[in-house]
């Protein structure tokens, strides 16, 4: 029900988007995060959007330097991260939530879809 796409290989300073597809019955009543997991760490939060599109969260790392969006014509929630450097290389999760959960808990999410790989050399 959901498939994200758009990871690869990117050099420091670089940008890519992620793009996450979910099903039309989850888009319309779900909040939609972002989760990575370097190798040897735990999965961590990064950035989530509740169903309505108004309110964003981001973890701090992230700051300044990922934005996310969703887009209702496409069923598509997007991360898009710019200034990338070696640190933010991982595999990266999209994930649903009901409304009103805590974004920023991993254990709030329902649905999650298959990882994508971003490396970011140096």
């Amino acid at each position: 029900q959901l498939q994200a796409s758009g990871g690869g290989l990117v050099q420091a300073g670089g940008s890519l988007r992620l793009s996450c597809i979910i099903s039309g019955r989850l888009f319309s009543s779900h909040g939609m995060g972002w989760f990575r997991q370097a190798p040897g760490k735990e999965r961590e939060f990064v950035a989530a959007i509740n169903v309505s599109g108004m309110r964003t969260f981001r973890a701090d790392s992230v700051k300044g330097r990922f934005t996310v969006s969703r887009d209702k014509a496409k069923n598509t929630v997007y991360l898009q991260m710019d200034t990338l450097t070696p640190e933010d290389t991982a595999v990266y999760y999209c994930a649903a939530a009901q409304r009103g959960s805590n974004y920023y808990h991993e254990t709030s999410y329902v649905y999650w879809g298959r990882g994508t790989l971003v490396t970011v050399s140096s």
